[in-house]
């Protein structure tokens, strides 16, 4: 059988007679072959490609080719390896395959041994090949910490394939609670700085006067505080990934020397004069529409063309069909395990209401939800009435809504937190307006404006939480940066309101 398809062959042989005879023997095969005579030699070429096969003589002038397989299967385990020796025993043919040699030639061969074990080497690697290729059509349940298949899912695995050995710059958008943060360490641990650090910082979380410490580090006596230097993100992510969160809250000030430090990978550290370089991968996220913000002028258009590379869309968790059954089933087993309880799986209705409810908090919500269902009750099965007041109808849409955790002590006013971000409506409406309108004295004086409601609401879960903003955004299934936003408006809405 003719080779029709050519190969590359690194060709270890310390002989150099032998050597370009084996050499005319793998070419006449269709092969392109690099010779090299020492061990050392082919580990350095090792580094710099990898070829299909390598024939490699376990008696070299510097080391064992034994060694030299070990390495090749621990490092590059694509790489076909044929053993070739003067000095074979039986005890050695075996170790060598057990080793993970596809064969072991005794010389002297002739060019008819070679080409039968090259031709079937090439096989080999054609079916391997084959089974990986049918194995990724299919779909993925899981994947870097991901679960669902659906076909929307398919696609954002495809594209963190893709991408992960690159070093473009990642864009990641998707509504709040789709899973911005796991995709980001999805594309970083499937690429080749797996073993290099993750630094995740989130642009809404930290104060505006501090972020620029964060990415980039101060020296002693940089501020008030500055008591000892400090490394930033970007020096801590030197080799690695650098994933800012939210990066669409960034001041604008800040972004000019992001956008330096991005074309240059050179920074300077807060209160320094010393520049440093380190290589990073950025990866960015928001939950807001990027280019939208740049028409706004918040956000610097050549900065959201460096970053704005390879764009990822998250699909929200209404739009993955089976999926949210998939995940549901993930959380009701890790609860079950930490709670100690037995659930196994979840009823015919409950499945229903699941599936067909709008999640507007995303995946986030979702597991918020399986966690208080867990919590709260005992059985093997979770039924429609375990579904906490959250999924009660609502008569105008049919859609189940879910009532804010926090309760407000008077019982007249009106949450607009709904689990996800707070419901569209004109928040300027004030208490003038609203008595204004046809509802009746009585009526009209119970009813506060639903900024106010919506603030009431956000500060009282704040304080339940002892002021950490974070931890109080998950127990309302919003993102923190929806409330920094909030209590930025809340002041000119109160001088709206005042005015008026």
């Amino acid at each position: 059988m003719e080779i029709k398809h050519s190969f590359t062959v690194l060709l270890v042989e310390d002989s150099m007679s032998l050597g370009a005879l084996y050499t005319e023997y793998l070419r006449s095969e269709g092969a392109k072959v690099t010779h090299v005579n020492h061990g050392e030699d082919a580990l350095t070429e090792l580094t710099i490609w990898q070829p299909d096969l390598l024939v490699l003589d376990i008696k070299l002038p510097d080391m064992s080719g034994m060694d030299i397989l070990q390495k090749v299967q621990t490092q590059y385990p694509d790489t076909t390896v044929i053993m070739i020796t003067a000095h074979g025993t039986i005890d050695l043919a075996v170790e060598s395959m057990k080793s993970g040699a596809f064969d072991f030639i005794i010389k002297p061969f002739d060019a008819k041994r070679l080409s039968i074990t090259v031709r079937n080497a090439l096989k080999q690697r054609q079916l391997v090949n084959l089974v990986a290729n049918y194995e990724n059509s299919l779909p993925k349940a899981n994947y870097m910490g991901f679960i669902g298949e659906s076909l929307a899912m398919q696609t954002v695995y495809k594209t963190i394939d893709c991408v992960a050995n690159s070093k473009a710059s990642a864009f990641i958008i998707g509504e709040s609670g789709t899973g911005k943060e796991v995709c980001a360490q999805a594309i970083h641990h499937a690429g080749n700085r797996r073993d290099k650090p993750f630094i995740a910082l989130n642009c809404a979380s930290i104060p505006k006067d501090l972020i620029e410490s964060e990415i980039f580090g101060h020296t002693k006596g940089a501020f008030t505080g500055a008591i000892a230097n400090r490394d930033g993100a970007a020096t801590r992510a030197h080799g690695g990934t650098l994933f800012l969160d939210e990066v669409c809250e960034m001041e604008l000030e800040l972004q000019s020397k992001f956008l330096r430090f991005i074309q240059t990978g050179i920074f300077q550290r807060v209160g320094g004069t010393k520049e440093e370089k380190v290589d990073v991968r950025f990866v960015s996220a928001t939950n807001r529409i990027p280019w939208d913000e740049v028409k706004a002028g918040r956000f610097r258009e050549d900065l959201f063309y460096r970053l704005h590379v390879i764009p990822i869309e998250l699909p929200a968790l209404r739009g993955r069909g089976k999926d949210v059954l998939l995940l549901a089933q993930k959380f009701l087993k890790e609860y079950n395990a930490e709670e100690g309880k037995q659930f196994k799986s979840f009823s015919i209705e409950a499945k229903k209401v699941l599936q067909t409810y709008n999640w507007p908090g995303n995946v986030r919500q979702l597991q918020n939800i399986i966690r208080q269902i867990v919590v709260l009750n005992s059985s093997d099965i979770v039924d429609e009435s375990m579904l906490p007041a959250l999924f009660k109808p609502d008569s105008g849409s049919g859609q189940p809504q879910i009532k804010p955790i926090i309760s407000i002590a008077s019982a007249n006013q009106t949450s607009a937190i709904n689990s996800g971000e707070s419901l569209a409506i004109d928040e300027q409406l004030s208490s003038k307006n609203l008595q204004s309108a046809d509802l009746g004295k009585d009526k009209a004086e119970a009813i506060i404006p639903l900024w106010l409601s919506e603030k009431q609401t956000i500060e009282a879960a704040i304080e339940q939480c002892n002021g950490n903003v974070p931890k109080a955004a998950a127990m309302l299934d919003i993102s923190a940066s929806t409330i920094y936003r909030k209590r930025q408006g809340w002041d000119e809405l109160q001088g709206v309101v005042s005015e008026s």
